[in-house]
C-alpha cells in the first residue's frame, strides 16, 4: 500500500468514527456509508475535504450535506430492503447513493438539470441500477410513482409540503427539514397513520430552501 493509499484509508476510518460519535449507529446505514465514497461526489477545490464531517459547496449554488446529517436522516427514515423511497433534492447524488444500498428502489428529483445529469453519471459508474433521477419540481413529488414507503427532503420547507404528505403510504415515514429561515430549522420525522400524521422534532439543522419550479439552465 502506498503512503497516499494509507492516508486515504486512515481518513475513511476517521470518517466512520466521526459518524458513530455523532449518533449514526444503525449498522445498515454505517455499512452503506462505508460502501459509498463521498470523494466521488465532491469536485474541484473541495475534494481534499471530502472526508470531513462538514457540508461543502457543489454546483448550482447548492451543497453536499454534512455526512453525519446524511447518516442521521438515513437512520431516521428506518428504510427496509423492500421500500420504495422518494428523495427530493438530488444535489450531488450522495444521499441517493446511500439510500440505494438500503432500499429496493430510489426515485430522486432535483430542479437543477445539471445536478441530475452529473449525479446520473456517478450512479452509472457505481452500477447503482435501482436509482432513477429526474429533473422536476420536487415540491410536488412524483405523483406518477406514488405512493412511497419513505420520503426524504434535503431542502427546508416552511411546512412539510402537502403533495409529499399525500404521496406517503400509510405506515410510511418522511424526514424533512422545516423552518422559515436558513438560520432556524428543525429536522422533522413524519409518520403516516390510519388516522393522520404524527410529527416528531429531531434536531436543529441547516439546509438550502426548498424552491418551487425547475431552474433555468445558465
Amino acid at each position: 500500500m502506498t503512503q497516499e493509499q494509507d492516508a486515504l484509508a486512515e481518513r475513511k476510518m476517521q470518517f466512520l468514527f466521526a459518524l458513530r460519535s455523532r449518533g449514526v449507529t444503525d449498522p445498515a446505514v454505517l455499512t452503506a456509508m462505508e460502501k459509498v465514497d463521498r470523494g466521488l461526489f465532491v469536485r474541484g477545490l473541495f475534494s481534499e475535504r471530502a472526508y470531513e464531517d462538514t457540508p461543502l459547496p457543489i454546483a448550482c449554488g447548492q451543497t453536499i450535506s454534512q455526512p453525519s446529517v446524511v447518516g442521521l436522516m438515513s437512520q431516521a427514515l428506518e428504510v427496509s430492503p423492500r421500500d420504495k423511497v422518494l428523495e427530493v433534492g438530488t444535489g450531488s447524488g450522495y444521499q441517493a447513493a446511500i439510500l440505494s444500498h438500503l432500499a429496493r428502489r430510489v426515485y430522486t428529483v432535483d430542479r437543477h438539470m445539471r445536478l441530475v445529469r452529473e449525479a446520473r453519471v456517478i450512479f452509472d459508474s457505481l452500477d447503482l441500477v435501482n436509482i432513477t433521477a429526474f429533473t422536476s419540481d420536487g415540491s410536488f413529488g412524483l405523483p406518477d410513482q406514488a405512493p412511497f414507503d419513505r420520503i426524504i427532503v434535503t431542502a427546508a420547507a416552511e411546512d412539510p409540503p402537502g403533495p409529499l404528505l399525500g404521496q406517503l403510504k400509510v405506515g410510511g415515514i418522511m424526514v424533512v427539514p422545516v423552518g422559515q429561515s436558513d438560520a432556524v430549522q428543525s429536522l422533522i420525522r413524519v409518520r403516516r397513520t390510519e388516522s393522520g400524521f404524527e410529527y416528531e422534532e429531531m434536531r436543529p439543522v441547516r439546509f438550502v430552501p426548498l424552491v418551487e419550479g425547475v431552474a433555468r439552465e445558465n
